[in-house]
This record gives structure tokens, sequence and C-alpha cells, in this order.
């Protein structure tokens, strides 16, 4: 993997990353909201999976 593998999927995450506030602000706001209230706990977990999820892709498509 070289500089620009890495700036591809830097530049791939904004784009999904912007793709709600972009569409749906209201929503995105509300959903900030919500998040802001659950426990750290929880939001930690989420976190966690997220990651594994993401390593288990890139292990099997490497």
């Amino acid at each position: 993997m070289d500089g620009k593998d890495f700036l591809t999927a830097i530049a791939l995450l904004l784009i999904f990353e912007g793709l709600m506030p972009f569409a749906n602000p209201e929503k995105w706001k509300e959903m900030i909201r919500s998040i802001a209230e659950v426990e750290v706990s929880k939001i930690r977990l989420f976190g966690l999976m997220s990651m594994c999820a993401g390593l288990m892709l890139l292990y099997s498509i490497g």
C-alpha cells in the first residue's frame, strides 16, 4: 500500500461521512443529539465493532 491508497481511503471516508449532513442536515443534527445521550461504554463498543468489521473487510480483500 502506498501513499496514494491511503489518501484514496481518506477521501472515500470523507465522502461517506459528508453524505448525511449534506442530504438531510436536520436528521443529522437529531442523530448527533441522540448519540450524545448514549452511554460512553456503548459508544466505545460500537467503535470496537466498527474497527473489527473494517479489519475483517481489509483482511478478506487483501
